[in-house]
Order: C-alpha cells, then sequence, then structure tokens
C-alpha cells in the first residue's frame, strides 16, 4: 500500500514541479543570449532555472578553473579563485573527501530544490490549509442542520465496559502524540506567513525550535500508540455485511434509524483505517526524513516506476534514480506534509464526532463506560454479546461448586 502511495505521489510531483511556470500557461522567458556576459550567467539562465525548464549549463559546469598560474603575482590565493570553488562545489565536481559510504556524502551543495520551494509556498500550503478549513467548515454546516446526535429515550443511568484502561491508554497516547504533531508541523509551515507578520521574527524563532524538537521526539510516542491501536482493533475493524446496511441507511441519517453495529461500525473502521494507512505512512516518510542517509524512500521508488515504463504513459522522461540526500528530503517533506494533512482532515471529523457531534459519545474514551442505552442504539450487536457474557457469568457465579 506503501509503495502504491508513494508511486502515485511521484507521479503528482513530478508532472506538476518540471512543468513550473510554463504548465500555468505563461510564456517561456527567452532562450539566453551570453554574448554579452561574455558566457556567464544571464537572467534568462535564472528565470528559466526558477521556471522549471532544463538549462544547459555547461558554460558554468566546465568552468571550474585550475591550478594557478605560473606567475606568482599574477595568481590567486590558494590557486583556484573562490567562484571557481564554490562552482565546482556547486555541480559536484570538486575533489571532496568524505567520510561515509553513500555516494551522494560528498554532495556538499544542492541548488535543485527551486521547485520544491515553490510548491511548499504555492500548492502545499493553500491547498492544505483549505482542506482543513473546508473540513472544518462542512461539519458546522451539518452540526446546524443535523443538530447533536442524542441518546434515545435518554440515559439509563446503568453502564457497560466499553474500552479497558489498556485500550484508553493507547488511543491517548496516539491522539495525544498526533496532535503535538499536528500543530507544530503547521507551525513550522505557516509561521513565516502568519507568525512573523503578527508576532515577529524573534517569536516565531522560539516557537519553532520549540516546534522542532516536539515533533522529532514526540514522534516516537505516536508510533507506539499507533501499534498498539492496530494490535488492539485490527480484527473489530475487518469489514464485513453489517457495513453494508450501515452505508445504506448512512449511519442512522436516513430513516433516523440506527443499524446494528459491532464493536465499531462501518464509520468507524474507515476512521480506524484511515488512521492506521495514513499514520503507516507520515511515519515512514518521518524516519527517512530523520535518517535520510539510512532510510532513502523515492530513488527506489522512482527506479520502479522507470522499469515499469510509467514516465512514458506521460509523455515524461524518466524519473531520477540517483538523489542526493537533500533531495530524498525534499520529496520525503512533500510527501509527509500531504499525507499529514489528509490525517489531520480525518482526525478532525473523528474529534467532531467523539465530543459535540454525538451525545455520549465521548464516555467510551473518558471514563471506559458508556450508557447502556447509548451502547444498544449504537452498537447494538455487541451490546447485545456483553450482556449474554455478562450474563453467562452470572450464572456461573450464582451455580454451586459441587
Amino acid at each position: 500500500m506503501l509503495r502504491h502511495l508513494l508511486a502515485l505521489f511521484a507521479l503528482v510531483l513530478m508532472t506538476a514541479a518540471p512543468l513550473g511556470v510554463a504548465a500555468q500557461g505563461t510564456l517561456l522567458p527567452p532562450e539566453p543570449d551570453r554574448s554579452a556576459t561574455g558566457g556567464a550567467q544571464t537572467l534568462e539562465d535564472i528565470m528559466r532555472r526558477q521556471a522549471g525548464i532544463k538549462v544547459d549549463d555547461s558554460f558554468r559546469r566546465d568552468n571550474i578553473g585550475g591550478e594557478a598560474p605560473d606567475a606568482p603575482e599574477l595568481g590567486t590565493l590558494g590557486g583556484a579563485s573562490d567562484p571557481d570553488l564554490w562552482r565546482a562545489l556547486r555541480y559536484n565536481e570538486a575533489d571532496v573527501r568524505a567520510s561515509t559510504i553513500n555516494p551522494n556524502g560528498k554532495v556538499l551543495i544542492q541548488d535543485g530544490g527551486m521547485w520544491w520551494l515553490t510548491f511548499r509556498r504555492g500548492p502545499l500550503a493553500t491547498y492544505g490549509g483549505w482542506l482543513l478549513l473546508g473540513t472544518i467548515g462542512i461539519l458546522a454546516v451539518f452540526f446546524l442542520l443535523r443538530g447533536r446526535i442524542r441518546i434515545d429515550g435518554g440515559k439509563t443511568g446503568s453502564t457497560v465496559q466499553r474500552f479497558q484502561w489498556i485500550e484508553r491508554f493507547a488511543h491517548w497516547t496516539l491522539a495525544g502524540s498526533f496532535l503535538l504533531l499536528a500543530f507544530t508541523g503547521l507551525f513550522t509551515l505557516f509561521g513565516r506567513m502568519f507568525l512573523i507578520p503578527l508576532l515577529g521574527h524573534e517569536f516565531n524563532s522560539v516557537l519553532l525550535t520549540g516546534s522542532k524538537f516536539i515533533h522529532n521526539n514526540v514522534s516516537w510516542a505516536f508510533m507506539l500508540g499507533l501499534i498498539m491501536v492496530f494490535v488492539m482493533w485490527v480484527w473489530h475493524n475487518i469489514p464485513d455485511r453489517t457495513d453494508i446496511t450501515w452505508f445504506a441507511q448512512a449511519g442512522g441519517i436516513i430513516g433516523n434509524k440506527h443499524p446494528p453495529a459491532k464493536k465499531f461500525n462501518a464509520g468507524q473502521k474507515i476512521i480506524f483505517w484511515g488512521v492506521i494507512v495514513l499514520g503507516a505512512s507520515v511515519s515512514v516518510s518521518g524516519l527517512s526524513l530523520l535518517f535520510p542517509f539510512d532510510m532513502p524512500l523515492f530513488s527506489h521508488t522512482f527506479s520502479v516506476l522507470n522499469d515499469w515504463g510509467v514516465p512514458g504513459w506521460f509523455g515524461m522522461d524518466a524519473f531520477p534514480v540517483h538523489l542526493a540526500p537533500q533531495e530524498e528530503m525534499q520529496f520525503a517533506q512533500l510527501w509527509h506534509a500531504i499525507v499529514a494533512f489528509l490525517m489531520m482532515a480525518v482526525i478532525i471529523g473523528h474529534i467532531y464526532i467523539g465530543t459535540v457531534g454525538m451525545e455520549g459519545a465521548y464516555d467510551a474514551m473518558g471514563s471506559g463506560q458508556v450508557d447502556e442505552n447509548w451502547a444498544h442504539q449504537h452498537h447494538s450487536i455487541w451490546y447485545e454479546k456483553v450482556k449474554e457474557r455478562e450474563a453467562e457469568e452470572a450464572r456461573k457465579s450464582a451455580t454451586p461448586a459441587e
């Protein structure tokens, strides 16, 4: 599943990023005329590179200087001049000694990230922000139209055990860590846009320094909670025929009758699998960001896509397979953020249902006890089995031992 998601993401990025400005219907910058600069880079070169258009940079790549002239008074101190040295570093032509077995470890300057910066500041922030705001807006309208889902007949005052303490521990570990990760991630993405104009550079700097520390370390609690939730609840979230009835009645909205459900209904199963799949994906990409030299994701993915001939389906050149760690991190960061936005939208819906959207729902993860009317209304199959088990235990305890 993760491999297919990465492949889909790769197609989106590789089709959108290289087109740059040209994909938006604007005129392409003119072919550069370097006669006026003596062969040096021109404004047109810069414009074409920022637009994602391939530029023949051999005029710079091959001009990396050499040894100093024989006449000392005419030479530069230290041999090649500083511009020559930095140009050699930029094009990975310098003789760099690196204490790593990674072949890309000698890359000191990687300047191909303009498309990443443009995508991060533009489509990622724009569409991601609207996704969250749109989700909140839809839920607000739904609440105004539908109101809070009440318990039929009111509360009985008698409760039944819904979740054990270990289940609630796993849930709150996952939920609490995710909220910290979500807010610190949003601060990192939107801080420069919104916090600096309001609160200044110094406040934003302190906030993002703390956010980075929290984000990198709380991630381990998130992964632990994700594993615990999966192990404990996966068997209760396997789709079955009761889900068809639940969908047919839209969870009770159509006909105003709550369909029968086991421990988790179809809507909860969607949330469960959404959290597991998206959470696993965001965890893997996060680990790749933490350990870019040890967990590269996209070079192998692009290689597989090239072997399948995917670029040819869209009339594109082959995907790059020799990615520097910086390039791996750029792809991983975008994938990490896109998946995180999707997961935040899912969690916003989950929070709505568990708080203001449904009466009695919070008790399930609060105390672990739910009112019997609530249990019968929303999870009748599960509730009947619980009552049968309680009756059986009571019968056994009442029967004298022989």
